[in-house]
């Protein structure tokens, strides 16, 4: 887990949610999904990087909605659909279960299927599961886990103004 970085946003520096692009909508993500998420969650990263194959990405997302990564967050653990697709999702949980992790809400996985990058889709859901955190008083600070190799995700990570955890960071 070493070119895993941990990043961390004050959720008090959040806007609101630019508009979705057009043809997709978002909905809560439900437990009923967990097979259509495993498959896309497979097919969104290189072979091999999330999961070994198919039925491990499925039970994998099987395991995020069971608690496995924490608490889930039912309201920012969003989908965004297109076509009545599930194309981009964010599951979130209240807390990481993980020792090496700040204290606070954390973003378990976000992902978008590879046809559907660099249309906002993923931003917009960010900033929804932001929204949704920023909106309970007692959640000053939002995190995820991103590889240090994954330069789109770092870039969008960057224009939000995460930040590298343990540089003066909140929780």
């Amino acid at each position: 887990m070493s070119d895993l970085l941990t990043l961390i946003l004050d959720v008090g520096k959040t806007v609101a949610p630019r508009p979705l692009p057009t043809g997709y909508s978002v909905r809560e993500l439900r437990s009923k999904d967990a097979e259509e998420l495993g498959r896309l969650y497979f097919a969104s990263y290189d072979p091999g990087l999330a999961s070994a194959d198919v039925e491990e990405a499925i039970a994998d997302i099987r395991a995020t909605f069971g608690g496995a990564y924490g608490d889930p967050w039912e309201e920012a653990s969003l989908a965004a659909t297109s076509g009545g697709d599930v194309v981009a999702a964010v599951l979130t949980v209240h807390r990481a279960p993980w020792d090496d992790t700040p204290r606070c809400p954390f973003v378990v996985e976000i992902f978008t299927d590879r046809a559907h990058r660099r249309r906002g889709v993923a931003s917009h859901l960010l900033e929804r599961c932001l929204a949704e955190v920023a909106a309970h008083e007692e959640a000053r600070a939002l995190a995820l886990r991103v590889r240090s190799t994954n330069e789109a995700a770092l870039a969008l990570y960057s224009a939000f103004g995460f930040r590298r955890w343990g540089t003066a960071a909140p929780g």
